[in-house]
C-alpha cells in the first residue's frame, strides 16, 4: 500500500512538473522576441519577472509598457491575465456606456481604486446590413411609428432628424455584456435600420474587433450569462408598420464564436386577452432580463403608448429550453423606470432594483424575496435626485466589487457612482427615516462629462 501511495505521489510531483516547464515554455514563447531579448527585470528568470509585473495594479499598466518591447509585449500576453486570475489579482472596474449631443456612443472606466476615468477608444461604426427605402420619400416608418407615441419612436425620431457635425453614422438602441473579462456591444440601430453587428472590446489590448453577428437584427435587445454563454432575448425591429417587438431569443458561444437561436418566449398571458381588438392593439414586450440561478428571468409587458400593462414574467431553462410562467409576485412587482423598462442587479445571491422617482422623497432599493415571493425595501431613499427626462437609461444598476451600486447623472451632468453598503444592519426605523439611509450610502465618484445621457453599464474584472 505504502509503495502504491509513493508512485502514485510520484506521478502526480512529475505531471506537476511537466505541466510546470510546458507553462514556462509558453510564457517564454508568448512574449519573447528571441535569444538575445532583455530580461523583463535585469537578474531575475522572466517567469519570476512575469509573476511580479502582474502584481502591478491594472491603473498603471499603460505606463509599463512604456518601459521597452518586453514589457509592452508581457503586459499584452495572455500569461500575465493568466497569473493575475490564478494568484486571486483580478480588478473589477466600472465601464459606462454613454450618448453625447452629438449623438456619438463613448465608453468611460472607472477604476474604484484610483477614482479615475478612462476614456475607451471610439467603437467602430456600425453599418447597417440595408437601409429601407421608405427613407429616401420622407421618413415611411417614422411617420408609422410616430403615431403610436411611443417613447422609443420619438427617441429615434428625434435623433435621426438631428443634424449633427460627428462623421460616425448615429447609433441608438445597443446592448451591453461581458464575458470572460471582454466587453461585447450587440445591435441597436444605425440610421433607420437594426442592426445584427456585434463588437468585443479587450481591455488587453485597449482595441475593439468584430465578433460574429447575431441571426436576427434588434435593437434594446435584454442580455444575460449563464455558464459562460451569452443570452439574448426580446427588443425590437423595423417593419412597414413601425417597431415590432421580438419574440425571438438566441445564444452566442464564444469558444466557438457562434450564433443559436433559442424556443420564442411565448408571452402566455397574451392569449386570454378578452378581445382581438386589445390583442391588436397591446404589443408584447420583455421589458428587463435577469440571469440567476442557471435561468433566464424576463418580465414582460404589453404596450400601447402611452399604456404599459405588467403581465409578469417568463422563466427560461438553458437545460429543458423550456420557458414557464414567472411567479406571480415577482413579474408584477419588479419595479420599472420610464417606458416599462425594468433593471436589476444580482448581489451576493440576491436579486437587486430600484424603483425611480424624481420627487424629494428619493427613489427606494428593493431586493426580491424568493420565499415570500415579493419585493421587499431595503434602502428607502437614494440620496440623489434623479434626472427622469426623455432619457434612454436615468440611471444604472451594477454589481461592482460584491456591492451593490448605482450609477445615476443630474440636472447638472453630474455623474455620480454610489456604493450602499449592504454590510451595515438597518435600523428599526430606516423604513422611514431618511437620515439613517444616507449614513448607509458611500460616494464612489462625482465627475462630469458634460451633456450626455446613460445607456449601460458593465464590469470587467481583469
Amino acid at each position: 500500500m505504502g509503495s502504491s501511495w509513493s508512485l502514485a505521489t510520484k506521478q502526480k510531483v512529475e505531471e506537476r512538473a511537466r505541466s510546470t516547464t510546458e507553462c514556462r515554455k509558453r510564457q517564454r514563447l508568448s512574449f519573447s522576441y528571441g535569444l538575445d531579448h532583455p530580461q523583463l527585470i535585469p537578474g531575475l528568470p522572466d517567469e519570476i519577472s512575469l509573476h511580479t509585473i502582474a502584481r502591478v495594479p491594472r491603473g498603471c499598466h499603460s505606463t509599463l509598457r512604456l518601459v521597452n518591447r518586453a514589457w509592452k509585449a508581457a503586459l499584452t500576453s495572455q500569461e500575465v491575465f493568466v497569473v493575475r486570475k490564478e494568484q486571486g489579482l483580478t480588478e473589477e472596474w466600472l465601464y459606462i456606456l454613454t450618448k453625447d449631443e452629438e449623438d456619438s456612443m463613448i465608453w468611460y472606466a472607472l477604476d474604484p481604486l484610483t477614482g479615475i476615468w478612462r476614456t475607451l477608444p471610439s467603437m467602430p461604426e456600425l453599418k447597417p446590413e440595408e437601409e429601407p427605402r421608405e427613407v429616401s420619400r420622407g421618413g415611411g416608418w417614422l411617420n408609422a411609428i410616430g403615431s403610436s407615441g411611443n417613447l422609443i419612436s420619438s427617441l429615434l425620431k428625434g435623433w435621426y432628424r438631428r443634424k449633427t457635425a460627428s462623421k460616425q453614422t448615429p447609433l441608438c438602441g445597443c446592448s451591453a455584456a461581458v464575458i470572460e473579462g471582454s466587453l461585447y456591444v450587440l445591435g441597436g440601430f444605425s440610421r433607420t435600420s437594426a442592426l445584427r453587428c456585434v463588437w468585443k472590446y479587450d481591455p488587453r489590448y485597449n482595441k475593439w474587433s468584430q465578433s460574429a453577428a447575431m441571426g436576427t437584427a434588434r435593437a434594446f435587445c435584454k442580455t444575460g450569462l449563464i455558464n459562460n454563454k451569452l443570452y439574448v432575448v426580446g427588443g425590437v425591429n423595423t417593419g412597414r408598420g413601425g417597431l415590432i417587438p421580438l419574440l425571438s431569443g438566441e445564444v452566442y458561444e464564444p469558444v466557438t464564436n457562434t450564433w443559436s437561436p433559442i424556443p420564442n418566449m411565448p408571452f402566455t398571458k397574451t392569449q386570454v386577452l378578452p378581445t382581438a381588438f386589445l390583442a391588436d392593439m397591446l404589443k408584447p414586450i420583455a421589458t428587463g432580463m435577469a440571469a440567476f440561478n442557471g435561468h433566464l428571468w424576463v418580465p414582460q409587458s404589453l404596450y400601447s403608448w402611452p399604456i404599459f400593462v405588467d403581465i409578469g414574467g417568463e422563466v427560461y431553462d438553458p437545460e429543458s429550453k423550456l420557458w414557464k410562467e414567472m411567479p406571480r409576485g415577482m413579474g408584477e412587482g419588479w419595479p420599472a423606470r420610464q417606458a416599462g423598462t425594468k433593471l436589476s442587479v444580482i448581489v451576493n445571491g440576491h436579486l437587486y432594483s430600484l424603483d425611480p422617482t424624481s420627487t424629494v422623497d428619493g427613489s427606494k432599493v428593493k431586493v426580491y424575496d424568493f420565499d415570500q415571493d415579493t419585493w421587499k425595501i431595503v434602502f428607502s431613499k437614494v440620496p440623489v435626485l434623479l434626472d427622469l427626462t426623455e432619457s434612454e437609461s436615468p440611471y444604472l444598476l451594477a454589481c461592482l466589487r460584491g456591492g451593490f451600486h448605482i450609477v445615476t447623472k443630474d440636472i447638472n451632468d453630474n455623474v455620480t457612482v454610489l456604493r450602499a453598503d449592504l454590510t451595515r444592519p438597518a435600523s428599526p426605523d430606516d423604513s422611514t427615516s431618511s437620515e439613517a439611509d444616507d449614513e448607509r450610502w458611500i460616494n464612489i465618484s462625482t465627475s462630469n462629462f458634460g451633456s450626455l445621457e446613460l445607456i449601460a453599464c458593465q464590469v470587467l474584472d481583469v
